[in-house]
C-alpha cells in the first residue's frame, strides 16, 4: 500500500499528537516547541496553549477539554542530516541530563487555561509522560516512557488515572512504553515498546485493571517484534481492529493485525511518529513527519475506530 500525502501544515520543531476534531480541524503538539495548537479548516494555525516542558500525547476527555501527557522536557532537539530523504537537515531528539520528570496536564480549548493534574505517583515524580487514551467509562491510561540515557536508565509504565486529579494508579512496568489504544471490543490495550519494536497487548479486565502478563517481566502477549533496527512510537486502532504504529528509522505507519501479521506503509520521514483518523467515513488520516517538521492528510483504506470522547 502506497499514500499519497497532502502537505497539510509545515515549518514546525517536532509536531506530534494529532487529534481530529468534530469541525474539521487538527490539534497537535510541537514538543520542540513547547505548545498545542489547532489547524483551522482554512489551514490557518492557532497557538492554543503555551506548555513549556515537552507536550507530547493528547486525547479529549468527557468534558471537552485535551488531556496532555508532558515529558518534562526529556528530549534536546539537534540538528541530523542528510537523511535518506535528501533533506539536508532535519531535527532529531536527544537525551536532556537536566530533565527532571513530567505531568499529566488539562487544557481548556476555549479559554487555553492550564492546569496540571499529575506529576507525582506516590513520593516519586513521572518520568516522561508519552501518550493517552480514554476508555468509555470517562478514565484514561496513559505511558510514561522513562529515561533511557547513556549512563543511567530509568524503566517507564503503564498508569491509569481519573480526570478530577485524584486518583492515579500504577499498572504495570514496561521498558519504553510510548503508544496506547483499546481494541473495538474494548477488552484489549495496545501499548507499543519502543526501542523493542515491539507490540504488547493486554487483556483488560475493569478501569485500570489487567490481567498479568504469563510471566512476571511481561506485561502482556506479544503481539509482533519487529526485525532489524526499528522503533515503534504512537498507534491508533482501526475500527476492523488493526493497529498502525508510527515507525522510527523505518519511516512510515507498521500496521498489525491482532495476530502479529504486519504491513509497513512508507512514509518520507524518519521519524514517522503519530496518526489519527478522522472525517465523516473515519478514513482521513493525519501523519506527523516529526523530524521535518511536517503534518500530512491523506486516505485511509479502512475507517479508523471512533475514540471513546471528542470535541
Amino acid at each position: 500500500m502506497s499514500l499519497e500525502l497532502q502537505e497539510v501544515v509545515s515549518g514546525l520543531g517536532f509536531p506530534e499528537g494529532p487529534v481530529a476534531m468534530a469541525d474539521g480541524s487538527l490539534l497537535y503538539v510541537d514538543i520542540k516547541n513547547e505548545t498545542l495548537s489547532r489547524v483551522e479548516v482554512d489551514g490557518g494555525v492557532k497557538v492554543v496553549a503555551d506548555l513549556p516542558g515537552g507536550p507530547n500525547g493528547v486525547a479529549i476527555g468527557p468534558d471537552g477539554a485535551a488531556y496532555v501527557c508532558n515529558n518534562g522536557g526529556v528530549y534536546n532537539f539537534v540538528p541530523f542530516g542528510p537523511d535518506p530523504y535528501g533533506n539536508k537537515q532535519i531535527t532529531i531528539p536527544d537525551n536532556n541530563p537536566k530533565h527532571c520528570g513530567g505531568s499529566i496536564q488539562r487544557v481548556d480549548l476555549k479559554t487555553g487555561e492550564v492546569r496540571t493534574l499529575y506529576s507525582t505517583f506516590g513520593e516519586k515524580r513521572l518520568l516522561a509522560p508519552d501518550d493517552i487514551v480514554f476508555d468509555k467509562s470517562g478514565g484514561f491510561w496513559f505511558t510514561d516512557s522513562g529515561v533511557q540515557g547513556l549512563e543511567s536508565t530509568k524503566t517507564g509504565a503503564l498508569y491509569y488515572a481519573t480526570t478530577d486529579g485524584k486518583t492515579l494508579e500504577h499498572v504495570v512496568a514496561i521498558p519504553m512504553p510510548n503508544g496506547i489504544g483499546i481494541s473495538p471490543d474494548d477488552k484489549t490495550l495496545y501499548v507499543s515498546d519502543t526501542v523493542f519494536g515491539r507490540l504488547w497487548a493486554l487483556e483488560i479486565t475493569g478501569p485500570g485493571k489487567v490481567k498479568p502478563g504469563p510471566l512476571p517481566v511481561m506485561p502482556g502477549e506479544v503481539v509482533q517484534t519487529l526485525p532489524e533496527f526499528q522503533w515503534l512510537d504512537s498507534l491508533k486502532v482501526e475500527a476492523s481492529g488493526r493497529i498502525c504504529v508510527g515507525t522510527i528509522f523505518n519511516g512510515g505507519i507498521t500496521v498489525f493485525s491482532p495476530d502479529g501479521v504486519t504491513e509497513h506503509v512508507a512514509v518520507p520521514d524518519l521519524f514517522t511518529t503519530n496518526l489519527c483518523f478522522g472525517g465523516a467515513d473515519m478514513q482521513d488520516v493525519w501523519i506527523t513527519a516529526s523530524s521535518t517538521g511536517k503534518i500530512y492528510k491523506t486516505r485511509w483504506p479502512r475507517p479508523g475506530l471512533k475514540l471513546a470522547f471528542n470535541a
